[in-house]
C-alpha cells in the first residue's frame, strides 16, 4: 500500500475487490435507514448531508474513472486534483437516491475495467500534483479507502 493513499488507513488489509463490490449496496442500505427527509439534513452545521456525500461520490467515481483510464492509455500522466468543496456547491437539490444511482452505474463501470487489467496494469505510473508519483493500484486502493471513509461517515448519520 502507498504512503501517497491517505485513505490506505482505511484498508485495514481487507481485499479491495470486496470493499469496491459492496459498497453500492451497503450505501443503499445505509440509505433505507437514513431515509429521504434525513438524507438532506446535515449532520452537524459546516458538514455534508447524506445526499451530500452521495453526490460526492458519484463525482469521486467519475473522476476515478477518468485516472484509472488516462492511467492505462498514456504513459507516465500527471492526473488533474478538484476542489471538492467547489465541486459540492452544485449538490443542494439532488436528490440521493439519484446520486448513489449514478455513483453505482459508474462503480460497476469501473469495477469492469479494474477487472480486466488487474494485477496486469497494476504498477503502471502516475502523478498526483499534490501527492506525487502513484501507479494504477495505488488509485484502486484510494477508491476503497475513500469508499470506507465515506461509508463511516453515512453510519454515523445513521445512527
Amino acid at each position: 500500500m502507498s504512503d501517497l493513499n491517505p485513505y490506505a488507513k482505511f484498508l485495514d488489509g481487507r481485499p479491495l475487490d470486496t470493499i469496491l463490490t459492496s459498497t453500492p449496496s451497503a450505501i443503499a442500505t445505509l440509505l433505507e435507514t437514513i431515509g429521504p427527509q434525513k438524507s438532506t439534513a446535515p449532520p452537524t452545521p459546516g458538514k455534508w448531508s447524506a445526499a451530500e456525500i452521495l453526490c460526492h461520490l458519484a463525482d469521486c467515481e467519475l473522476t476515478f474513472a477518468f485516472r484509472l483510464r488516462q492511467t492505462l492509455a498514456e504513459d507516465n500522466h500527471t492526473i488533474q486534483p478538484f476542489d471538492q468543496e467547489k465541486w459540492a456547491a452544485t449538490y443542494p437539490g439532488i436528490a440521493a437516491a439519484q446520486a448513489l444511482a449514478a455513483f453505482s452505474a459508474m462503480r460497476d463501470w469501473n469495477l469492469k475495467l479494474i477487472a480486466k487489467t488487474l494485477p496486469t496494469a497494476a504498477d503502471r505510473k502516475v502523478t498526483h500534483p499534490e501527492r506525487g508519483p502513484m501507479t494504477f493500484k495505488t488509485i484502486v486502493e484510494t477508491m476503497a479507502g475513500h469508499d470506507l471513509n465515506h461509508l463511516s461517515q453515512l453510519q454515523r448519520i445513521a445512527q
